[in-house]
């Protein structure tokens, strides 16, 4: 309804147009004025739940493209950071790739480092069988394979060569306190013992469960058995210092991470006995090679 106001005494007139006369003062039409019509504000003010949901909904369009933006520039960078680092740690396994630290080129001394010593990379299934396929690009993604079931996984074997010293690199992949933790075992040349290991973990407690990364606690592994004559046993972790003493199954868990290093008994059991197939042909291979018999009649 428009608004007609009288220039002489303020009367305010509602209707399609000016009254003949102002009722109050008499004045003519031609001395009332047309009001301007307020205009309503965009979806009716900041203060309307139509103008906040308008506003939240855009910026959480644009923070998301930005984010987005960002990691999609970001990918690359992330993808090399996370292959520099699982290289980092599969030589560390066999006690290479110490001198990175002090590298100029961090990347470049890991990769002549992977290059150098890591000498062959495949994939087995659980029959023992080895299988076409990335052995490095499952293990980038390794907690996806240990979620199918056992039958379908397909679980990456790296082979390094220091000095004429073979050994056999086992990724590990479990479940710690607070979250996962992983690893790579590595193998001698006898597929029994322990050459060295490196352990990691998402969120363990600092001082506690987080001492399995730590050289105090890997260190044990170093020599032990993952065979208890015939059977693959992996490695115990005992709860009490020295407990394992004498024990060529076992370590010493941390202290104060009881629950983490069971997580570590565990993970190692359950992801050695998805390469047992593929060790115990090894194992007879190698009693094959070394029977005199058996050497005789090949001749």
């Amino acid at each position: 309804m428009k608004k007609y106001i009288c220039t002489v005494c303020g009367y305010v007139h509602e209707g399609d147009s000016a009254p003949e006369t102002c009722p109050v003062c008499k004045a003519p039409a031609s001395e009332f004025r047309l009001e301007a019509e307020e205009k309503k504000p965009l979806l009716g003010g900041k203060n309307s739940n139509a103008y906040i949901i308008t506003y939240s909904v855009v910026m959480v369009v644009l923070v998301a493209a930005v984010l987005a933006f960002a990691a999609l520039k970001l990918q690359p960078i992330q993808n090399a950071n996370v292959e520099l680092e699982t290289k980092g740690a599969v030589l560390a396994s066999i006690g290479q790739g110490a001198g990175a630290a002090e590298a100029a080129d961090k990347n470049a001394y890991i990769n002549d480092e992977y290059n150098k010593y890591i000498t062959d990379a495949f994939l087995v299934n659980e029959a023992g069988e080895r299988v076409d396929g990335n052995a490095f690009e499952v293990l980038k993604n390794i907690k996806a394979e240990y979620d199918k079931p056992a039958a379908e996984r397909l679980l990456p074997v790296f082979v390094s060569n220091v000095d004429g010293q073979v050994r056999y690199i086992l990724p590990v992949y479990g479940k710690g306190l607070w979250g996962p933790i992983w690893g790579y075992v590595a193998l001698n040349s006898d597929w029994r013992t322990i050459s060295g290991v490196v352990f990691d973990h998402k969120g363990e407690t600092p001082g506690l469960g987080a001492e399995i990364a730590g050289e105090k606690f890997q260190s044990q592994f170093e020599g032990k058995s993952i065979f208890s004559g015939d059977e693959l046993v992996a490695i115990a972790v005992l709860k009490g210092a020295g407990s394992s003493a004498g024990n060529p199954n076992a370590v010493d868990a941390v202290s104060g991470g009881t629950i983490t290093s069971r997580g570590v008994q565990q993970m190692l059991l359950d992801c050695l006995s998805g390469y047992k197939a593929y060790i115990e042909q090894q194992l007879a291979v190698a009693a094959d090679a070394a029977n005199p018999l058996n050497a005789e009649c090949h001749e």
